[in-house]
């Protein structure tokens, strides 16, 4: 867990209230996440019962970026999309702010994270996945992927003078060909819309072997349906160990997608540039974070090796 900005249960409390959710009865750090400040509340409702909310204060994100992800979120629930739904004030307004930081409270989706998923979770991933972009399509706010291209190719120099030469010689490659592909028209026409870009099995859960929803919205934005495609396939069909592809949970997340948006040609042809896409940039992040890190309570930034792995492997079939 990353904790930034310390949250007492006053302060916490003093947000709800006004939000109508109830009284505070507990609040506790999330585990995971390395971006923001992350609480789980849970609250007594005037009616009695029980709810669990996440109190999310945002480290990076900023108060004009932020209505982008929330009612993003806020436009997949009034879809049927099982994705947290922020709450309201009595104006309506779903962002706020607490201890002079951006804040949202948003409704704690039951279940777990399934780490080992099999072919059958990959599947209902990905039927989501396609839900999601489909559902997306009439959203109307706009706002790039922030984590795009523009930004790997302003933090590859920061993070060069710490990689040994074949790595480096591997981070130019990469970045050189992206930037290429960016430029032809076959790569511009790509279906595009709002994408999650950052749906890795940890920011799913289950129950009973059900998906129950998805969660971390907040590294969205308007982007290629491949490249988020590109990112689930590269975690939730990824071996761990190796970084290598297993067939048998590629398969049915891409045929479960593509019940309901199948893939054109172009799409079926560029799909291994943009898995050599989502790993560049995960790699980018993670070398980022690892040698040039926050300070904050209890952070531990991800392993850039793994992603180092998955893009050699995704070089290699090719």
């Amino acid at each position: 867990m990353a904790v930034f900005t310390e949250v007492t249960p006053d302060q916490a409390a003093g947000l709800l209230r006004p939000l109508g959710l109830g009284e505070l009865i507990e609040l506790g750090g999330c585990p995971g996440g390395i971006e923001n400040t992350n609480y789980f509340a849970s609250v007594r409702a005037p009616s009695g019962e029980r709810h669990e909310y996440v109190l999310t204060l945002f480290e990076r994100l900023g108060f004009e970026q932020l209505p982008f992800y929330l009612y993003l979120m806020q436009h997949l629930a009034a879809k049927g999309i099982p994705v947290p739904n922020p709450a309201p004030d009595a104006s309506g307004n779903i962002l706020h702010r607490l201890n002079g930081k951006p804040a949202a409270v948003v409704n704690k989706l039951r279940g777990h994270s399934e780490l080992a998923p099999q072919p059958a979770h990959c599947a209902q991933l990905g039927t989501l996945l396609a839900r999601m972009h489909l559902a997306a399509l009439d959203y109307p706010r706009q706002q790039p992927n922030l984590r795009g291209l523009a930004w790997w190719n302003e933090t590859a120099p920061l993070v060069l003078p710490h990689l040994a030469p074949e790595q480096a010689d591997l981070l130019r490659s990469e970045l050189a060909l992206q930037n290429t592909l960016a430029q032809q028209a076959r790569y511009q026409a790509l279906p595009r819309g709002p994408v999650h870009a950052d749906l890795f099995r940890d920011n799913a859960l289950f129950e009973g072997g059900e998906l129950t929803g998805v969660f971390d919205f907040y590294f969205a934005g308007c982007d290629i349906w491949l490249f988020d495609l590109g990112v689930c396939l590269n975690d939730w069909c990824i071996d761990l160990a190796s970084g290598q592809p297993d067939a048998a949970r590629s398969h049915a997340l891409l045929t479960a997608y593509q019940n309901l948006r199948p893939l054109s040609a172009a799409e079926h042809e560029l799909l291994p540039l943009l898995l050599r896409a989502a790993a560049l940039r995960f790699w980018l992040s993670r070398l980022w974070d690892w040698y040039l890190p926050r300070d904050a309570a209890m952070l531990v930034p991800h392993d850039p090796t793994h992603f180092e792995r998955v893009l050699c492997a995704r070089v290699a079939h090719a």
